[in-house]
């Protein structure tokens, strides 16, 4: 079950691991398996490629890199499946994505030769070209009919809690969320204040700002790695983010 409607699908560059998900989803569908469970288990899966990066085990860190990117879309596609959104999920997904984000890169900074503030720089990019291809995105499923609209286009408040979760628990996460991804959301959403005024984005237009997905981030991560082009990552994803001004700027100006 995709967060679009059929009719509204694009092809989506970073959701490679959807099939997959779709599969496994199904399958966990009748288990006492919830979301949940399977944001941790991304986590771990996230984790166990850090270490492998650490020990310069490439190969295995490109495989567990993939993993993790294939079980992140299984989380949401079992809460569609078992029609259970909750908000508490949507942020942990995100949270979880940001601290292995920083965790992949620091590993490969501390193995190879790449500098702290270069590294650091790479995942500011690395950060702002995910919000943008999610703030469109989110645009996206909100204007059309039979989209996914758990995420918010502006996470300025707390929403009230869904069924089966707490309330409590869904206002922490939503802090935490908040500190993380705030200055983030703030400077994509400067940068294009009027997105959420467009009719609509075309299928060409989604499909290029896949580009910026999580997934394609990762897959790209986990191309280098085993190549052994280590040293080239921080900087590709720092001149990567040049085309954040040019998506922008072909929105602004072809699509009202």
């Amino acid at each position: 079950m995709s967060k679009l409607a059929t009719q509204n699908q694009f092809l989506d560059l970073s959701d490679y691991g959807r099939p997959f998900a779709i599969f496994f989803a199904n399958q966990l569908k009748n288990t006492r398996f919830t979301p949940i469970h399977i944001t941790l288990l991304f986590g771990i899966s996230g984790l166990i490629a850090v270490y492998c990066i650490l020990k310069n085990h490439h190969f295995l860190a490109s495989f567990f890199i993939i993993l993790k990117s294939i079980i992140d879309a299984v989380d949401g596609e079992l809460a569609r499946t078992k029609n259970t959104p909750s908000y508490t999920g949507r942020y942990l997904d995100s949270i979880f994505d940001i601290i292995l984000n920083f965790l992949l890169l620091m590993s490969i900074c501390y193995v190879s030769e790449t500098t702290f503030w270069i590294t650091l720089l790479a995942f500011i990019g690395i950060q702002l070209q995910g919000t943008l291809y999610n703030y469109y995105y989110v645009i996206l499923r909100h204007k059309l009919d039979g989209g996914d609209t758990t995420s918010k286009i502006f996470e300025d408040k707390s929403p009230l809690a869904l069924a089966g979760e707490s309330q409590k628990t869904v206002d922490v996460f939503f802090q935490i969320y908040t500190f993380v991804y705030g200055v983030f959301d703030t400077i994509i959403h400067y940068l294009d204040k009027e997105a959420y005024k467009a009719e609509s984005f075309p299928n060409w237009f989604m499909t290029l700002v896949s580009l910026y997905g999580l997934g394609f981030q990762l897959l790209l991560i986990a191309i280098l790695l085993p190549l052994g082009w280590i040293e080239m990552i921080a900087p590709f994803f720092i001149i990567y983010s040049a085309l954040i001004f040019v998506l922008i700027g072909i929105r602004k100006v072809y699509i009202k």
